[in-house]
């Protein structure tokens, strides 16, 4: 797939959008877009208005045998250029090594054609080094034509990434404790601000899981609040903040992560509870998100018996095709958490975990760590696809949801541009300060 296939196919995209149109990207990286239809400045600090979603309709739940994208949907005319190497590198994403482009990341690029990467706090140094390594990674990528999705876990508080001179967001719990949606929307600003300046595009956050079980060892004050209602209003309005700074926020951890005492990242947490427990608390805030069209879902490692007694949420077709796109009518990209995490490898290999994710219904699946077990996933997604574990019409449904994810923020490889530490935190003091 030649570099001109993405933006050959954008301005036909564009007639899909809302009012106000697809704007430009260009280098522009570090400002909130101007608000639609209102003619008002691109000043990052106005908080005013919310805009609208930028991303367009989502492309439809993964078909059944014989159904595919519709022959005039413009993504079909990318998808139809794409080999399956370059399809099967859109549903992943992947960490990295180091400061700098590490040569076993270029190889992921080259030979697997990665559709994104997410960044830790040990590839984060300073503003101008990580925007730079973005840089790097986006050079390295665009012979490949789709531009890549370049995230990190940003949600204030104590998961906070950025350099140690960055101003700092309140966890979410002290944010939503103010009770003022305004200052709520503002912090999602700043937040997708912190994104921006890093030179990245997508945030793992805000966080909708409900602080209920006090023994929670990874939940606590990341959380919006102890009640269904107090998650809703300010987690989504962190959202729609993200959104406003053309960053695509992720929610999670889907189907509920607040009532547990066990760390996935260590072991499998198992949730007790009934369907209709589940209903009447943790699914309302991830049920809101989704009726305000929220873009992406991450699905947690949860093992969840009155819905599934064999597969975590993560690897479940019962939880994520069949609850989360059929039942709550989510048509978005749908990731997992780290497949690396204990929480699976306990289990199943990472390449194994990534297969049954994807079978089960996820768009994207996360591989934070380790070289050796990417390639491992690359391969056998691949092998999953020659022997039709995974159907063309299945992987062409998964790689047209992500497109369309990209293709509504207008993402592109073009570099970019550091902005000082300085400058930022003065668009973060007023966008926090003033409410």
């Amino acid at each position: 797939m030649t570099r001109k296939a993405w933006p050959c196919i954008l301005p036909l995209f564009c007639l899909l959008l809302a009012a106000g149109g697809c704007g430009t990207n260009g280098n522009d990286n570090n400002n909130i877009p101007p608000k639609q239809e209102t003619g008002e400045s691109n000043n990052p600090t106005d908080t005013g208005q919310q805009q609208p979603n930028p991303s367009p309709p989502s492309a439809e739940p993964d078909p059944a045998p014989g159904e595919g994208i519709a022959p005039d949907d413009p993504v079909a005319a990318m998808l139809s250029e794409m080999s399956v190497e370059e399809k099967v590198g859109q549903l992943v994403i992947f960490g990295l090594e180091g400061t700098t482009l590490q040569d076993e990341t270029r190889e992921m690029i080259e030979r697997y054609a990665v559709g994104g990467f997410i960044l830790y706090k040990d590839n984060v140094d300073t503003l101008a080094q990580t925007v730079e390594l973005g840089n790097q990674l986006k050079a390295a990528n665009r012979e490949h034509g789709i531009p890549l999705l370049l995230g990190i876990d940003q949600e204030g508080g104590r998961v906070d990434r950025m350099p140690g001179g960055v101003s700092k967001v309140p966890a979410p719990e002290k944010i939503a404790a103010k009770d003022d949606k305004s200052y709520t929307y503002a912090s999602g600003q700043a937040l997708g601000l912190q994104v921006r300046a890093l030179g990245l595009n997508l945030d793992f956050a805000p966080v909708l899981d409900i602080d209920s079980n006090p023994d929670n060892p990874v939940i606590g004050d990341r959380a919006y609040g102890h009640t269904p209602q107090s998650v809703i209003a300010h987690g989504l309005e962190a959202m729609e903040g993200l959104r406003a700074s053309r960053v695509v926020p992720v929610v999670k951890h889907f189907p509920g992560h607040g009532d547990t005492d066990v760390d996935s990242h260590l072991d499998l947490p198992v949730i007790h509870k009934s369907r209709a427990e589940l209903e009447d608390f943790e699914l309302k805030p991830f049920a809101a998100a989704i009726d305000a069209e929220t873009d992406a879902v991450m699905v947690a490692h949860l093992l969840i018996p009155d819905l599934d007694p064999e597969y975590p949420a993560s690897l479940s077709e019962t939880i994520i095709d069949g609850l989360l796109r059929q039942e709550l009518g989510f048509d978005g990209v749908v990731m997992t958490d780290d497949l690396t995490m204990q929480g699976i490898t306990k289990q199943h290999t990472v390449g194994e975990a990534a297969v049954l994710s994807l079978r089960a219904g996820s768009d994207i699946v996360l591989i934070g760590h380790h070289h050796g077990q990417q390639a491992e996933v690359m391969e056998t997604i691949l092998a999953s696809v020659r022997e039709g574990e995974l159907t063309e019409e299945q992987l062409d449904a998964k790689v047209g949801r992500v497109l369309r994810l990209k293709q509504g923020y207008q993402l592109t490889d073009d570099p970019l541009q550091a902005v000082t530490e300085q400058a930022l935190n003065a668009q973060i003091a007023e966008l926090l300060d003033t409410k």
